[in-house]
């Protein structure tokens, strides 16, 4: 009987890229960080608006951040705008990845300074990272 030895394989470098992914769902935080994790991503989350500016007021000066607009006691747009209002990461991209797709989200979202508008019923994980990728070549990050 011979011993198999299997090769582990490294796991993805990191692309020095550090997404915020905010989101009150727990089990779509977990699923999008450990997608994006697996991606090679560095990768901070918050369950709620209050929680995100919160971090951000703190310091945290995320390449990309993924938000979700359905979320209770302030949604998506209204803490866009209050992090633009405070003037907080004006670098950072901002990408919507909300279920809410109706045209007047999407221009609302975009209005705000998002640079997309992802709707998670219409796209899968692998999908919303390839997205996200996309947006940072456009971006030049």
């Amino acid at each position: 009987m011979t011993d198999v030895i299997q090769e582990v394989p490294e796991a993805a470098p990191v692309k020095g890229k550090n997404i915020f992914i905010i989101d009150d769902d727990i089990f779509l935080l977990d699923m999008y960080a450990m997608r994006f994790a697996q991606a090679g991503y560095k990768i901070e989350t918050a369950m709620s608006a209050a929680d995100a500016i919160a971090k951000l007021e703190a310091g945290l000066t995320p390449d990309i951040m993924l938000m979700d607009v359905v979320m209770p006691a302030v949604d998506g747009f209204e803490m866009l705008e209050s992090i633009n209002a405070k003037g907080l990461v004006p670098k950072t991209i901002k990408i919507y990845l909300s279920n809410l797709g109706q045209e007047q989200d999407i221009a609302r979202g975009k209005s705000l300074g998002a640079a997309s508008y992802i709707v998670k019923a219409n796209s899968t994980p692998s999908e919303v990272v390839a997205h996200v990728e996309e947006v940072i070549k456009t971006y030049g990050l």
